[in-house]
């Protein structure tokens, strides 16, 4: 794998950056955005991916950054279990909810291969 320089060269952090733009969008819609609680907390856990992935990269050693990573990893099971409430509650379409869904299983699967990379190196 080649040196990455910045957080921002990650693929994952790009994604995962579409996929908190993609949840803030929907949540500006009606009925979602006068559901004040739920929108605050699907907000919060799809800009929390993107955050761990920058601030984990940024302490400079493996161990830290493959512990963010696990972090990050943890919010997209958030949103992923948040998502079915929207959709159970007819907040979200069922096309946005499988976009979403498939982008988070997507993030999810490299971050974990990552953290298998990070986890056979040294410091």
């Amino acid at each position: 794998m080649a040196k990455v320089k910045e957080f921002e060269d990650f693929e994952i952090w790009k994604k995962s950056i579409d996929l908190a733009v993609v949840v803030y969008q929907l949540t500006m819609k009606e009925p979602l955005s006068k559901d004040y609680s739920l929108k605050d907390q699907i907000r919060r856990a799809s800009t929390s991916v993107s955050n761990n992935i920058a601030e984990g990269f940024e302490y400079g050693n493996n161990k830290q950054f493959a512990r963010f990573l696990r972090i990050a990893k943890g919010s997209l099971g958030e949103v992923r279990s948040q998502i079915v409430v929207l959709r159970r509650l007819n907040y979200i379409s069922e096309e946005d909810y499988q976009n979403i869904y498939n982008e988070c299983k997507a993030i999810s699967k490299q971050i974990y291969s990552l953290i298998n990379y990070l986890d056979s190196r040294p410091g």
